[in-house]
């Protein structure tokens, strides 16, 4: 049999990870199976050149194990394993593994209780209210299964944030490995333009010559440095802007290709992107704006804001220790936000009704009130640990402790956790008064989306984000890679209704608060400025923003 392309090495070998998880098989051997695949999604160098040097171990995730079957899949297609779990179930049960939040062992239920082989069949058995009745399915699954379906066809191929820089990173450092002979490696597609999923593994590399690379999941584009900054644009995208950028030169005279700006046949700008954008009479276009929405328009006025960037940020806010469901306590928390740069820790537990998070006690409060006494002492005013709850928002909207309470804390996140599914007028009306709430700081990710797992619940954006403004709340930008809520989409919104955000890691280890750089890439794609971000505030400035909202309390 031919030789398979990469891709369909990693689709075989998420296949091989699937079935071996409807069989019960070691999570932690599915786990590394699916890491696998991924890293297969974005190779830098030909596949079979990675097998003949023996050097598939050094792809992140492939160890010995992995790679006889990589090989395996490669050379013939297959493998034997594969082949005797394919005897379990039919090809189309695959199809249901898309379906966010749907485990390994209800897909083999939904099988062998009620015949179905795919994601049409599953649709209509939900639609004909057939899973309900199913001992160990039921209505809740049902109803989920039906919400879900929307999510499914989103984007099999795209990966977080976090993954895709693991990947590309990889990728840059094999690259130039491969290559010594390229001066510059950059990374471009939608990861550059800061978009929260991404499925475009783009990198540019200067070389002394244009040349191509075949046989890699990689789109890896090859310039010399006369034209790297016209392919560096066009790597990058979207497809939108370009399209718009180049009617806007075509409307002053010129032509924009991938080889650089043109009038006639001669060659205006090319080298960099900010000699392109120059020649337009443009202001530069960061690429995480680089959407098609409004931002030529912007641009040509001078009117694009500066960014926020990762050392604006002087503090963390929103944050679990051991005390709830984290994995850290609050002194290593604090001793590693510290370590990493920032002025201040903002420690931010559950509340007592998560019980799923082991939410604080009136008791436990005030222990952990003792602990960040003790330790601001010992800090001697270098360093500040702020104390913070995230307060679950009740049904009706009133928060989690009675208010002498929540007047202990130097800030409160107020997150919803439950109820998801509310109407929408409930839903809004429930967060809106819990933002009037005075002691209320920052609303927690908004609209409780988790990225390819779940949509968010139904809410009136618009309505919560003039209560933000009205009230003072700042609205969290949640960093961590499976939420990144509010959605970038919103935040011009926002900046126009007058709020202010908080770019917070909901950190629940020491290495999620790491996290916040992701947070900074989706306030970038929203066009805020750090003037707009709580913790872009010293210190000093935001101790007297607290205090003036606890006053007016």
């Amino acid at each position: 049999m031919a030789k398979i392309n990469p891709r369909t090495v990693a689709s075989l070998l998420k296949e091989y990870a699937q079935r071996a998880s409807m069989r019960g098989d070691n999570p932690y051997r599915i786990k590394a199976y699916l890491r696998a695949a991924d890293s297969l999604t974005a190779l830098s160098q030909p596949l079979d050149r990675i097998i003949a040097a023996g050097a598939l171990t050094k792809i992140p995730g492939i160890g010995d194990a992995i790679a006889d079957i990589v090989t395996k899949l490669y050379q013939t297609g297959t493998h034997p394993s594969l082949e005797k779990l394919r005897e379990d179930v039919p090809a189309g049960v695959m199809e249901l593994f898309a379906i966010p939040g749907l485990r390994p062992d209800k897909i083999l239920k939904l099988h062998q209780a009620l015949g179905v082989n795919s994601l049409a069949e599953l649709e209509a058995a939900a639609r004909e209210d057939r899973i309900r009745p199913v001992k160990g399915l039921g209505a809740a699954l049902q109803t989920k299964l039906l919400q879900n379906l929307a999510i499914v066809r989103s984007g099999e191929t795209q990966l977080h944030l976090h993954k895709a820089a693991a990947l590309l990173g990889h990728a840059v450092i094999s690259v130039k490995q491969e290559h010594p002979e390229f001066s510059r490696v950059e990374i471009a597609g939608d990861f550059r333009r800061g978009c929260e999923l991404v499925s475009d593994f783009a990198l540019v590399a200067q070389a002394r010559k244009s040349t191509g690379i075949e046989d890699t999941t990689l789109r890896l584009v090859v310039t010399d440095r006369k034209h790297f900054g016209a392919s560096l644009l066009e790597a990058t995208g979207s497809a939108d802007h370009l399209e718009q950028l180049k009617t806007f030169a075509a409307d002053k005279g010129f032509t924009l290709d991938a080889d650089g700006l043109h009038r006639g046949r001669k060659l205006i700008a090319s080298a960099t992107e900010e000699e392109i954008y120059q020649a337009l009479d443009l202001q530069f276009i960061e690429p995480e704006l680089r959407e098609g929405r409004d931002e030529i328009e912007r641009a040509a006025k001078h009117k694009l804001p500066a960014l926020i960037r990762d050392e604006d940020l002087h503090g963390i806010l929103h944050s679990h220790t051991t005390a709830s469901d984290g994995t850290e306590t609050l002194e290593a928390m604090a001793e590693a936000t510290r370590k990493r740069g920032f002025d201040y820790y903002g420690v931010a537990d559950h509340s007592q009704s998560a019980h799923y998070a082991g939410g604080l006690s009136l008791q436990e409060i005030a222990e952990q009130h003792r602990e960040a006494d003790r330790l601001n002492k010992a800090y001697n005013g270098k360093f500040r640990i702020l104390k913070g709850i995230e307060a679950d928002i009740l049904a009706d909207g009133s928060l989690d402790y009675p208010n002498d309470i929540l007047e202990q804390f130097d800030f409160v996140v107020a997150s919803v956790h439950s109820r998801f599914k509310l109407p929408k007028k409930e839903q809004t009306e429930r967060i809106i008064e819990a933002i009037g709430n005075p002691r209320t700081t920052i609303i927690g990710h908004m609209t409780g989306r988790q990225l390819l797992r779940r949509p968010g619940y139904d809410l009136d954006v618009d309505k919560v984000l003039k209560a933000c403004a009205k009230h003072g709340v700042a609205v969290e930008i949640n960093a961590h890679p499976w939420r990144l809520d509010l959605d970038w989409r919103w935040h011009q919104k926002a900046l126009d209704q007058g709020c202010i955000f908080s770019i917070n890691p909901d950190a629940h280890s020491i290495r999620e608060l790491d996290h916040m750089h992701w947070g900074v890439e989706m306030a970038r794609k929203g066009g805020v400025p750090a003037k707009r971000v709580l913790n872009a505030m010293r210190l000093t400035a935001l101790l007297a923003h607290l205090a003036r909202r606890r006053q007016t309390s």
